[in-house]
């Protein structure tokens, strides 16, 4: 397994990975990541200084990745984004890396990071708190991903 920075010829496996889980969980509609524009061309998006996403490619192929990109007028607070794994990848230990080195990257930048997901997506809710997330009542700022049912916080001083 290897981690590296997401580069413009990974666009289209990282676009077809996001589709393929949001499929997986009922997520291939408006108000997610599915309906996002610039989802075939996420090397671009993630160019500013504070913005960053990795992908896990293991025997030549891209098995999953994850972002950090800033929240619309909330300067404190950056958002993991765009955090999938093909199912293969799954329990392999590829989701702590990126999750780590994703903090890591965010804690530099941010004082709290924030996530929106689906409740129907049970594990990755488990796998938020376990790293410290906590459950919001209401989204943060507008992302434009108003089909997302479930929102996490956490403060970034206490990375681990």
């Amino acid at each position: 397994m290897h981690l590296r920075v997401l580069e413009e010829r990974d666009n289209p496996h990282i676009e077809t990975i996001i589709r393929t889980c949001l499929k997986e969980f009922g997520g291939d509609r408006e108000g997610l990541a599915w309906a996002d524009p610039q989802l075939g061309r996420l090397s671009e998006v993630y160019q500013m200084e504070n913005s960053k996403y990795w992908v896990i490619e293991h025997d030549g192929k891209i098995v999953g990745g994850c972002g950090i990109g800033p929240v619309a007028e909330m300067d404190d607070v950056g958002e993991l984004q765009k955090m999938y794994c093909l199912p293969e990848a799954r329990g392999t230990g590829i989701a702590h890396e990126l999750m780590v080195t994703a903090l890591d990257f965010a804690s530099k930048h941010y004082s709290k990071c924030y996530i929106e997901t689906l409740s129907n997506m049970e594990a990755a809710n488990q796998f938020y708190k376990k790293y410290g997330f906590v459950a919001l009542d209401k989204p943060l700022g507008n992302t434009g991903h108003f089909s997302c049912d479930v929102w996490y916080l956490k403060t970034l001083t206490d990375i681990g």
